[in-house]
């Protein structure tokens, strides 16, 4: 596989404009905790909205001057469950957003949301305020999985929740999960044909998997949790997801996310395809570039409590603020820009500072059908993103 000129170019400082700038808010309080989530989420009575609506709009102004005079193409409230906010906490956010940075024309504004947190005059709100995308954390169609999975809805509460939604946001997503307890090959192809019946255009699909840590993972470690699918049934699992996905028209476009054409998530491709986002919140990442031409990854404090207190003192707020070498780049390239069809680019990898020994680790890959290369793209294939861990073992080996 012949390297194109540009390879041997130095990155522009702008590389990132090749994928966009994003913000990250993370809202870290739920009403309770899931036993398979191993996110940054807390359980807590009392929330003081105000004074979190005032922390968030201090650190955009911070985050404003560390990068200052760009345009905002993707805004993301994550958790936690942000639909607890309080719509007026939303608005002064994105007030604060408004006044550091442009959003551009088609800027998606997206906002997670729990099926028992949706009400027809919160979510009217949060559309008053600028929001134009939500995705709801339905997980199951089905009640008895529901209650194992922790859950505090219903199937029927995710269906009203699911209509408040469409008939409120033009753009609606809901999360499922599958290869669950006890769950059949034919259990999981009737949910998902009914998640489809629902008009949406956007599903995201992710199969179970027990995190340590979590209280799933407490169990499955002591032997509990009977009845989780081996891998070849959850392999067939997700050959039936790809398959009945794509006879409804909703294709994959990364491995665990299925949409109409034009319906991509766009704040998720700009994590895949190595963009810029600031991330602002307890637990909060972000990659940054700065004027100088480095990359930098940034995390803030996980406790609450804690990333209040340094905000409101003036503190710095983030516990790591990395530069990340060349290879660190590349690699993060690589192992998000894989697990999508569209790929990565060859001249931009190497351009980050790639180890030489790539490209022919590339072609071998190619040669055992589990990469395509063309032209300057390289994408995984259907086999290969079967096998994506296996793939980057072996590129990733630099």
């Amino acid at each position: 596989m012949p390297l194109p000129s540009l390879l041997q170019a130095a990155l522009p400082v702008a590389d990132w404009q090749s994928a966009g700038f994003g913000l990250y808010l993370h809202w870290p309080f739920c009403q309770s905790k899931c036993p398979y989530c191993d996110f940054n989420s807390h359980v807590t009575a009392n929330i003081d909205q105000t004074r979190w609506a005032a922390a968030y709009v201090a650190e955009i102004q911070r985050a404003g001057r560390v990068v200052p005079g760009r345009k905002l193409d993707s805004i993301f409230f994550g958790g936690g469950t942000p639909s607890l906010m309080d719509p007026k906490t939303v608005d002064t956010i994105l007030r604060a957003v408004r006044d550091t940075w442009a959003l551009s024309n088609t800027c998606e504004i997206t906002l997670e949301a729990n099926p028992t947190s949706v009400e027809a005059a919160r979510f009217e709100g949060y559309r008053d305020a600028g929001v134009n995308r939500v995705s709801l954390g339905v997980q199951s169609l089905n009640d008895t999985d529901l209650r194992r999975l922790g859950r505090l809805h219903s199937a029927s509460d995710a269906r009203r929740a699911f209509d408040v939604a469409r008939n409120t946001f033009d753009r609606v997503s809901f999360d499922l999960i599958y290869a669950r307890q006890d769950q059949s090959l034919c259990d999981w192809q009737s949910e998902l044909s009914l998640a489809l019946e629902m008009a949406i255009d956007h599903l995201s699909l992710y199969q179970l998997t027990i995190e340590p840590g979590t209280a799933f993972g407490e169990r499955h470690a002591r032997g509990g949790l009977s009845g989780l699918p081996d891998e070849d049934l959850s392999a067939d699992m997700y050959d039936m997801t790809l398959e009945t996905c794509a006879a409804h028209g909703l294709g994959c476009y990364e491995i665990s996310n299925f949409c109409k054409p034009g319906s991509e998530s766009r704040h998720n491709m700009l994590y895949w395809s190595a963009g810029d986002y600031v991330g602002i919140g307890p637990g909060a990442h972000g990659r940054l570039t700065l004027n100088n031409g480095g990359r930098h990854a940034t995390v803030a404090p996980s406790a609450p409590g804690l990333w209040l207190d340094k905000v409101e003192s003036g503190q710095t707020v983030e516990t790591d603020f990395n530069r990340l070498s060349g290879q660190d780049r590349a690699e993060e390239y690589l192992m998000m820009g894989l697990r999508t069809t569209c790929g990565i680019s060859l001249g931009r990898l190497m351009g980050m500072g790639a180890d030489d020994g790539l490209p022919e680790r590339l072609a071998e890959m190619e040669h055992q059908e589990l990469l395509s290369c063309k032209d300057d793209m390289v994408r995984t294939t259907q086999r290969g993103r079967n096998l994506l861990n296996a793939v980057l073992r072996e590129l990733l080996v630099g």
